[in-house]
């Protein structure tokens, strides 16, 4: 189930985040959409790092009725890179959600072989959306 904190209205293809969510997991997940001050404070009170980026995942411990845990994405970095890459915010914004969500259920492509990688390519294709951030780096 996904829970959404869309506060400044940004556009999102919400049945489509919320059908990814609910082929992927049975627990509840937060989405908050934010602006680049807000992500760059949590950035660097949870991480130390002191610079906006464009989405952080914060799982939950597991737990009897625990939620999976929130991603947060910071809409104005992503209205630019949609802008950069001629797609739209609810595209980019969807790409960071498959990315997050792979965050929570436990893929790190800074330390694995590739693996979260290969997932996100296949979310990407299954949900018809153009290449994410993950994909475009390795080009």
């Amino acid at each position: 189930m996904l829970l959404l904190d869309n506060e400044n209205n940004i556009p999102l293809h919400v049945s489509l985040l919320e059908q990814i969510c609910n082929e992927h997991t049975t627990k509840e997940v937060e989405l908050l959409i934010v602006d680049a001050l807000s992500i760059q404070e949590l950035n660097r009170d949870y991480r130390n790092i002191d610079k906006t980026t464009d989405v952080l995942s914060f799982p939950v411990e597991d737990f009897p009725h625990s939620p999976l845990g929130s991603i947060i994405i910071n809409y104005e970095l992503a209205q630019s890179k949609a802008d950069e890459l001629g797609h739209s915010i609810e595209e980019e914004i969807t790409l960071l959600f498959i990315h997050g969500l792979l965050h929570l259920l436990g893929y790190d492509h800074e330390v694995d072989s590739g693996e979260m990688r290969e997932s996100e390519k296949i979310w990407i294709l299954q949900y018809n959306l153009p290449k994410s951030l993950i994909v475009r780096t390795e080009e």
